[in-house]
């Protein structure tokens, strides 16, 4: 399962605070890696949530699709010798 941009970002933010709330200097250094791995995460999310969304726009388009075609037309000459 791939995390939303949503989720992301919240965890994104929840990392920036633990770090800007800590008097410790080793977990504001992990709390801001972890906040940026979070972010570049959700910059990832985001473009696959745009792709899905693009697809999905391209698919209602095409309300009436082509019929399938099970009829080979070499099969017919082949009938004919």
């Amino acid at each position: 399962m791939q995390p939303s941009s949503i989720l992301c970002r919240a965890q994104e933010a929840r990392q920036n605070a633990l770090a800007a709330g800590s008097d410790l200097a080793n977990v504001r250094t992990v709390a801001t890696f972890a906040a940026a791995a979070w972010a570049k995460e959700a910059t990832y999310a985001e473009k696959r949530e745009e792709r899905m969304r693009k697809r999905a726009a391209g698919q209602a388009i095409d309300v009436n699709p082509p019929a399938r075609q099970d009829h080979h037309p070499d099969r017919d000459f082949a009938a004919m010798r």
